[in-house]
């Protein structure tokens, strides 16, 4: 299982602490959800901000499924960096390495790097520099593992340049991360974020992305990351502004079945009359071309006031097509007209054992939160702009932020999974959105982010 760490002032590797207990929403005079039913399924905290630099909000960890090695900052191991973001980790099957993409920030500017573990993560190298510039954001990396793939051992990072209006940016690594190809582009205009790099067993890749114009789309590769394809359209984005000031964008969460399908999810108001909410809905392709029309994923009634948003979509890797193995971890809000004070955030999850076509009954995996106790950014309060889900023995195990009621001024926000992890066989219901329309919206600008998106 990958389980990979984020804090918001610096960067840590944090192990599974098997002796640690049980996470819940806290008990606590200052806790404003009193009267709403606590979350009980019994969590492990993976992690914990040791730091205690002035310039940081501490004990503020986010963004699960990003990870980042000790050197890289001035606070910790000599570093030369004031903070380092957007960090993810991939292994290289065929160098046996681990590489760990983060995004270190100093006054000269911001660099996509890439740190190198032979030794299973005791040791890391310092980072290699695969690109600098003045705003770079949202990396990814992956890696080609298919042993009979004509690029196999080939790894991809992904990046864009929100100074050069959402540039996207793609470099290849042949030799386990030592050295990386100069950056290219994607043939067309490709501005967005959030891209997700995924390899087929031919050694196509594909990589959906939030674009700029608020549609999810894609581009590929067939060629070891020589040159990649222009961006196609997967689908429009008609989005609902979360409640309370919380920050939180309609980027895709990507994964890919032991056949090569994939799957995309993303937040979406489609369904609901007036875009009075986001549910969470899902395209599949089997070439990163042809994709399915997105179907919403049946958590509760569109006649809900359940706003969700944040997903994270894992894949049993040993599943595939009509019985591919889904697990999906996302936050939520139980009532989506809340306000800043009333907000009640919770982390749910839901399954699926035939690809996407039903689904289990939801469970709420923590929470209540409130949002006072969430670190704030220059775009709303932020708990994450992604978490994950990924399968072990067959088991899903999300991992997300979990905030509790701070000390003072101190916060306790930190990174969790679930104990035992959830059963996917043998989960319960069986729910389908099958016939559901979605409903037409016409476009505005959202004031928070300047990007377009579609509303009621």
């Amino acid at each position: 299982m990958r389980v990979t760490v984020r804090s918001a002032s610096a960067f840590c590797l944090a192990a599974m602490i098997p002796a640690a207990t049980a996470c819940g929403s806290g008990s606590s005079s200052s806790n404003p959800f009193a009267s709403f039913p606590p979350a009980t399924v019994p969590l492990v905290r993976l992690s914990t901000d040791t730091f205690t630099n002035s310039t940081s909000q501490h004990a503020t960890e986010v963004e699960p499924d990003s990870f980042a090695f000790p050197g890289l900052t001035t606070f910790q191991g000599g570093g030369t960096n004031a903070a380092v973001s957007d960090a993810a980790v991939i292994y290289d099957a065929k160098h046996a390495v681990w590489l760990i993409s983060s995004l270190p920030i100093s006054a000269s500017g911001i660099q996509v790097a890439v740190s190198r573990s032979t030794d299973g993560g005791a040791t890391w190298s310092s980072p290699i520099v695969v690109s600098q510039g003045a705003n770079l954001d949202k990396d990814w990396i992956t890696c080609d593992n298919t042993n009979t793939s004509p690029h196999y051992g080939n790894c991809y990072a992904e990046w864009d340049d929100n100074g050069q209006a959402d540039l996207i940016w793609m470099s290849t690594s042949s030799d386990g991360g030592v050295t990386w190809a100069p950056a290219v582009r994607p043939a067309g205009a490709a501005l967005g974020l959030g891209g997700e790099p995924l390899v087929q067993s031919n050694g196509k890749v594909i990589v959906p992305f939030l674009g700029d114009a608020f549609n999810i789309e894609s581009f590929s590769s067939t060629e070891g990351g020589t040159s990649w394809s222009a961006p196609l359209q997967v689908s429009t984005v008609n989005a609902h502004q979360d409640a309370g000031g919380l920050r939180s964008d309609a980027l895709p969460s990507a994964a890919m079945d032991a056949a090569g399908n994939v799957y995309v999810v993303w937040q979406d108001c489609s369904f609901r009359t007036g875009c009075s909410s986001n549910d969470l809905v899902m395209s599949t392709s089997p070439d990163g071309v042809s994709w399915s029309v997105p179907a919403r994923i049946p958590i509760d009634a569109t006649t809900s006031t359940v706003d969700h948003f944040i997903p994270g979509l894992g894949i049993d890797p040993a599943t595939a097509g009509s019985t591919a193995h889904l697990g999906l971890t996302y936050y939520y809000y139980p009532q989506t007209n809340c306000t800043p004070a009333t907000c009640a955030l919770y982390v749910g999850f839901i399954s699926s054992l035939d690809g996407g076509s039903t689904w289990s009954t939801a469970t709420p995996t923590a929470g209540p939160m409130s949002l006072s106790w969430l670190p704030s950014t220059f775009s709303g309060q932020m708990v994450a702009d992604y978490i994950a889900t990924s399968f072990a023995g067959g088991k899903a195990y999300g991992v997300f932020a979990v905030a509790k009621a701070k000390s003072g001024a101190t916060f306790d926000q930190a990174i969790y999974t679930t104990r035992a992890g959830f059963d996917v066989a043998a989960a319960q219901g069986r729910f389908s959105s099958a016939g559901e329309r979605a409903v037409v919206a016409r476009t505005r600008l959202n004031p928070s982010s300047g990007r377009v998106r579609k509303i009621r």
